[in-house]
C-alpha cells in the first residue's frame, strides 16, 4: 500500500473520534499560544514549566506553535556520528547543538518551520504512547490535506511524509504522570540545505520536503497555525481557547 493510501483512517474511526469529541467537548480546553521565534533552550524552560503548573492542575492543555533559531537537537537515542558537519562549519552556518529529553535521534529546526509543543495531560482515556504519536501524526495529516498534500505514513518510520520525502518530524517525551512535552516540527518554507548538516532522525536514504517545494509557494504561516489548531482540537476531543 502507498503512503498516499494511508494517509487517512477508515471512515469509521474518524467518525467514531468525532462522537468521542463531541462527548468531550465541554470537559476538556486546550489553550492555543503563538509565540513567534524563541530560542530552543527558552523553550525548553518554558514546557518544564508548564508541564509542572499542568502536572498540578493549574492550567488548561497547551499548544505552543513557534519558530527556533537554527539548531540541531539530540533525542534520547541519538547517534552524534549523524552530525555530517565539523564544529567550524556549523558555528559559520549559526547552528547550535541541544541534547534533549525527547525520544528519537537527531533533528534539525529553523526559520520557516512550524514547531508545536503540546502540553497535555492523557489521563485517564488517552494514557497509550503509540496512539498519541499516531495521533499527532493525524492531526499533521488532516492539515496538510487542507492545503492540498497529499502525505501519508511509512511503517517503521515516525513522522509525516510525501511519497520518499519527510515533511513532518515527531518526537516527544510523555512524563510518569502521562503530561507530554516535545512534539512536532512542520516544514513550511524551510531552507532544506540545512538538513544537509545531519542525518534526518538516524534515516538514510530518504528526503526531506517542504510546504513550499511541494506548492510551488509558500502558504500563510497564520492559516497553517489555524488548520492545525482547528485539527488538534477536534482528534484530541479539546475545546480550542
Amino acid at each position: 500500500m502507498s503512503a498516499e493510501a494511508r494517509a487517512r483512517p477508515a471512515a469509521s474511526t474518524s467518525r467514531e473520534r468525532n462522537t468521542q469529541g463531541a462527548q468531550l467537548a465541554t470537559e476538556r480546553r486546550l489553550r492555543v499560544q503563538r509565540l513567534g521565534r524563541i530560542a530552543y533552550a527558552d523553550a525548553l524552560d518554558l514546557q518544564a514549566d508548564l508541564v509542572e503548573q499542568r502536572r498540578r492542575e493549574q492550567i488548561d492543555d497547551q499548544l505552543l506553535l513557534l519558530e527556533h533559531p537554527h539548531v540541531i537537537t539530540l533525542g534520547t537515542s541519538a547517534d552524534e556520528s549523524h552530525i555530517l558537519v565539523a564544529n567550524d562549519e556549523r558555528d559559520l552556518l549559526g547552528i547550535q547543538i541541544h541534547s534533549t529529553g525527547r525520544g528519537g535521534d537527531v533533528t534539525y529546526h529553523g526559520p520557516g518551520q512550524l514547531v508545536g509543543y503540546p502540553i497535555l495531560d492523557l489521563k485517564p482515556d488517552r494514557c497509550d504512547l503509540h496512539r498519541y504519536v499516531r495521533d499527532l501524526e493525524e492531526v499533521l495529516l488532516r492539515a496538510l490535506a487542507d492545503f492540498g498534500i497529499v502525505a501519508g505514513r511509512i511503517v517503521g518510520h515516525t513522522g509525516v511524509w510525501v511519497g520518499n520525502a519527510k515533511i513532518a518530524a515527531i518526537g516527544v517525551r510523555v512524563s510518569s504522570r502521562w503530561i507530554t512535552s516535545h512534539g512536532f516540527a512542520l516544514n513550511i518554507n524551510t531552507d532544506l540545505r540545512y538538513f544537509d548538516a545531519i542525518v534526518p532522525c538516524g534515516i538514510r536514504g530518504r528526503g526531506v520536503t517542504s510546504m513550499a517545494l511541494c506548492l510551488g509557494e509558500p502558504p500563510p504561516r497564520e492559516a497553517v497555525c489555524d488548520s492545525i489548531g482547528a485539527h488538534f482540537g477536534v482528534v484530541f476531543e479539546r475545546v480550542v481557547v
